[in-house]
């Protein structure tokens, strides 16, 4: 039988490994359970990538990608003369309010890096980038990444205890970093 061309099946696997994950964890991702899910043969998977970890990798590129796309359109769309904490506190808000899905699977994805050494710069690249996109709205680069570790440290929280998300403590909070 012909090999069937499929350019966007690699894709297809990073899609799908992030629908497992998603809907799994990092426990239930396997090279079988993306074949199923992106409907393609189990060979396609190590075919494509040489392990788990490189799936992984590629997955949580995708993802960081998306939310620092994000973050840089909502930091070019600042007010200057509102006050940050004030958008901040807001923005985080907006991860938190409704379906905490995709901030669960963002983290998922980003905490796999404490146990798997080839996720770790992807991860560190990450808090790098979103340092680097905050920074010109901070006093000092080492402010941003206060800020940056701030957020992560408030969201993680909110996700981790299923409490509702504190606006007014987490503007607080910023407004205490930033001075």
């Amino acid at each position: 039988m012909p090999r069937r061309y499929d350019p966007d099946r690699r894709q297809r696997l990073i899609d799908a490994a992030i629908r497992v994950v998603d809907r799994s964890g990092i426990d239930g991702l396997s090279h079988r359970a993306v074949a199923a899910e992106a409907d393609v043969p189990l060979g396609s998977t190590t075919y494509h990538f040489a392990g788990l970890d490189e799936l992984l990798v590629a997955a949580l590129r995708q993802v960081n990608e998306e939310w620092l796309a994000d973050l840089r359109r909502r930091a070019e769309a600042l007010d200057p003369t509102r006050p940050l904490a004030d958008a901040l506190a807001e923005l985080t808000g907006g991860l938190l309010r409704g379906d905490r899905a995709r901030p669960r699977l963002e983290y998922e994805l980003y905490l796999a890096a404490l146990r798997r050494d080839a996720v770790r710069p992807i991860a560190a690249e990450c808090l790098d980038e979103m340092a680097r996109i905050l920074a010109p709205h901070t006093a000092t680069p080492a402010t941003a990444r206060a800020v940056v570790a701030l957020l992560d440290g408030l969201i993680l929280q909110a996700l981790l205890t299923d409490r509702p998300y504190d606006r007014d403590a987490a503007r607080s909070a910023l407004a205490a970093l930033l001075g």
